[in-house]
Formats: structure tokens, sequence, C-alpha cells
């Protein structure tokens, strides 16, 4: 694959080549119908290239070693930035960098100000919500709450992530629990049980679905 796309991306630079069932699990993560086609993964209107050893210049000489991962639209530009979404996700649960219109940028970075979120077909009520949040609440607006140190901001969400697909039976709209704070694996924890007790569903920053707190920290090697 031509070095020029690689730097165009959207591209997962990664530092060791993923097995093909380790990265269709990653990719069915953001999209359960995610499905192989050949060596690449086709999910939702992306697909993503199988790996390619690439330089290390690609990513500035960061990495000793490169494969790389890039994600193409099928057809039309895929709806709310999934296609860059799938390689920032992919780079952070394995370990790279991320690479898009020759910018690089690593997903594990603290200061991206990002969070997980619990999306849900239905809006909880304020009461509702109150009720499911530990510790001295206090309550900004009537969607707005600081919880223990967390920041939780009920929003409506935006597109319909692959991920989500199986909330939208029950509903046209959907709506998020944004949550914002310092400690990841505590934000992860309350995502969960939010998710448990309003029959919602746990998702990373790049819309990825979150099994356990400790998916929205970066991997150890």
């Amino acid at each position: 694959m031509a070095k020029r796309r690689l730097r165009t991306g959207p591209t997962a630079a990664l530092p060791a080549k993923p097995d093909r069932a380790t990265l269709l699990r990653m990719v069915q993560l953001a999209d359960p119908g995610a499905r192989e086609d050949g060596d690449d993964i086709v999910a939702a209107d992306v697909r993503v290239h199988a790996p390619v050893e690439a330089e290390p210049d690609l990513v500035g000489g960061e990495l000793e070693k490169v494969w790389a991962c890039r994600v193409t639209a099928e057809g039309p530009l895929p709806f709310d930035y999934f296609d860059r979404y799938l390689a920032e996700g992919l780079a952070f649960r394995l370990g790279g960098l991320a690479v898009c219109r020759g910018e690089v940028a690593d997903p594990s970075d603290d200061g991206h100000g990002g969070g997980p979120a619990v999306i849900l077909p239905v809006r909880p009520s304020a009461e509702e919500l109150l009720e499911l949040l530990e510790g001295e609440v206090e309550q900004e607006e009537e969607f707005v709450f600081n919880a223990g140190g967390i920041r939780v901001l009920v929003v409506p969400q935006k597109g319909q992530p692959p991920a989500a697909q199986e909330l939208l039976p029950f509903a046209t709209e959907l709506t998020a629990i944004e949550l914002r704070g310092d400690d990841q694996a505590k934000l992860g924890a309350l995502a969960l049980s939010l998710s448990e007790a309003l029959n919602g569903l746990a998702v990373d920053r790049w819309r990825f679905r979150v099994d356990t707190a400790e998916d929205l920290l970066p991997p150890t090697e």
C-alpha cells in the first residue's frame, strides 16, 4: 500500500502485527456485525485493511516497528467519522498510534479530554439518575451533575454508533450519559453500573463497547 495513503489515513499504526482473530474481535467491539472479507475486515460502511509492515517514519520514529492498518470508506464517506474513530480505537487498544491527514496522535494521551459514555434507548429522568449516582452529588443543571469528582452530562447521542445497534429496535433517537474525570478506571466502573441499571451500553470515547473498567486503560507491556 502506498506510503502516501497510509499517511492520509485514517491508519492505526501498531507496534506488533495483530493476528486476524484479535483484530476481528477488536473491530467487533465497535460493530458487532463486522466480518472478514478476504484478508480485510468490513465494518458498517468501512474496510479495515489487513496490516502491512511500514517504515518507522510513518509515525516519526515513535515506534521501532510499525504494522499499519488503514481504514477506508466503502462507498460514500462514513457517517460520524466512524473511520477515524475506528482507527484511533484500534490504536488505543493495541498499544499503537493513529495517523490521519499526515498527523500522528497518541490515543492514550490523557490530554484528549474525552471519557466513556453510556448509550441508552430511553432518556432517564433527573430524579432517576440521582438515585444511581454515589457519594456527594451536586446538580449544576437539569441534566448536569458532579458526583464524587465525576462530571455527568446527559445529552442526545449524535448519530447511531454501530456498537449500539441492539438498542435501536426500541428507540429511533438515543441518549448518551457522558462521563468526565481524571480516573479512567473509576469512570469505567460508573459507566458499567449505569448501563446495567438503565439497560444501556457502556462505550469508550471512540464508541467501542466496554466490558470491564480496565478497557479504558492503555494496554500494559
